[in-house]
């Protein structure tokens, strides 16, 4: 196809509607000459992405849709079926797309957690590199298990929930430049593998699972999400695949992780709550753990049914491409 004889054609079409959509009051006719220039506009923006794909076209044509299609349907005014479709088709159908990215993330890290713990537990100079006696003993007797209970139950939820949110955003964000995540992920690992360590180190390997596993499993389950989808966001651009150019390949993942990172300020907000409520609580440790466990496998049920049904029914976690289909029978 020739785009710029394409664009001669039509642009004429597309400055016409971006008038009329600028318009405060329309007349009856121009009524129906911006519900035409808008269907018509939308085939326009179907072809140039399936035959020739110029992202700055593409960006201009999608901003005139969209502004468009807000104009004749009044705005995007709040709907329950839109936050229950988020819900139980996107955000999940948006993870179970990354599950190859993230559950590579959590078997790595996991694997190089328990060796460094157990590494560090059994290497007492390791420990000493890091930690003065004194800091060893006070973590060991005092300071890990009082973490739990030292503020508030409500204020220390808000207070996880909100660091746990940045550091799964900081992951989505950084994921477009790959190394970024990698150390975010190798600073928690440090930290993670030298308390175990430290703990395991000195006969408390009980009580540090007891603590870590209620809240741990879920919350480390959606860091590591959170840092597969960055890591694909990221892989989209040096390797966009067969008929995707570099930048519509980056655009299309980019908007699908920012599904993720939705669905995630709920996920975190649950293991933030079993962290503050659940953790400390007197409930017997098989209790507690199997609450963190139940919370987790519901989680991955969740995604793994609902994503799944959601991939059966050809949904989309592209926003813009639901917008094309949305407009392409129309005309």
């Amino acid at each position: 196809m020739d785009l710029d004889a394409y664009v001669s054609e039509h642009a004429g079409q597309w400055r016409r509607l971006e008038q009329l959509t600028g318009k405060r009051r329309l007349a009856p006719a121009e009524v129906d000459e911006l519900i035409s220039l808008y269907q018509r506009t939308g085939t326009h923006l179907s072809v140039i992405r399936s035959r020739s794909p110029d992202p700055a076209l593409v960006a201009r044509l999608s901003r005139i849709v969209l502004a468009a299609r807000g104009a004749i349907t009044g705005g995007s005014a709040f709907s329950w079926r839109t936050v229950g479709r988020f819900f139980t088709a996107t955000f999940p159908l948006a993870v179970l797309q990354a599950w190859r990215w993230w559950a590579a993330v959590g078997v790595a890290f996991t694997g190089l957690a328990f060796l460094m713990m157990y590494y560090v537990a059994a290497h007492p100079d390791v420990q000493a590199a890091f930690l003065s006696d004194a800091d060893i003993k006070q973590i060991v007797d005092s300071d890990f298990a009082g973490y739990y209970t030292a503020n508030q139950a409500q204020n220390f939820a808000l207070q996880v929930w909100t660091n746990n949110a940045y550091l799964a955003g900081k992951c989505l964000a950084a994921g477009v430049l790959i190394l970024p995540v990698i150390y975010l992920l190798a600073q928690n690992l440090f930290n993670l593998g030298l308390v175990g360590g430290v703990m395991i180190g000195n006969g408390r390997s009980a009580e540090f699972f007891g603590l870590i596993a209620p809240h741990g499993l879920l919350e480390l389950t959606a860091v590591f999400v959170a840092s597969g989808v960055g890591l694909r966001i990221g892989w989209a651009w040096i390797a966009p695949g067969p008929g995707r150019t570099r930048g519509r390949a980056l655009a299309e993942t980019a908007r699908s992780g920012m599904l993720v990172a939705l669905g995630l300020v709920g996920v975190l907000a649950v293991s933030g709550l079993i962290e503050a409520f659940v953790t400390p609580s007197p409930l017997p440790t098989a209790a507690r753990v199997g609450i963190g466990v139940l919370a987790w496998l519901g989680f991955l049920a969740y995604v793994v049914v609902l994503g799944t049904r959601a991939r059966q029914d050809d949904l989309s976690t592209d926003l813009d491409t639901e917008l094309n289909e949305d407009v392409r029978p129309s005309v």
